[in-house]
């Protein structure tokens, strides 16, 4: 049996941009100033492993701010809330 897998467009997204972007800038702070953190206390190699999920974190805020600015674009000033 084939399930249908929905995809998102510009005019419907499949997430909530706005929510993703909050968390992938809160994911990009704690996990950059987790980094900082564990430098100054001297483990590298976990430093290293939070640095690579930081810079997952803001191209993930790059890429979800990018579909913001297509569907702010498309919708002509409609406001969203966080959840939309």
């Amino acid at each position: 049996m084939r399930r249908h897998l929905a995809r998102g467009t510009v005019g419907h997204p499949y997430s909530a941009l706005n929510l993703r972007l909050a968390l992938a800038v809160f994911g990009l702070v704690s996990m950059a100033a987790l980094t900082v953190v564990l430098i100054w206390l001297g483990y590298p190699g976990f430093a290293i492993a939070t640095g690579a999920i930081a810079a997952v974190a803001a191209v993930n805020a790059v890429v979800v701010q990018r579909r913001r600015v297509q569907r702010r674009r498309r919708e002509h000033g409609v406001k969203h809330s966080l959840f939309e």
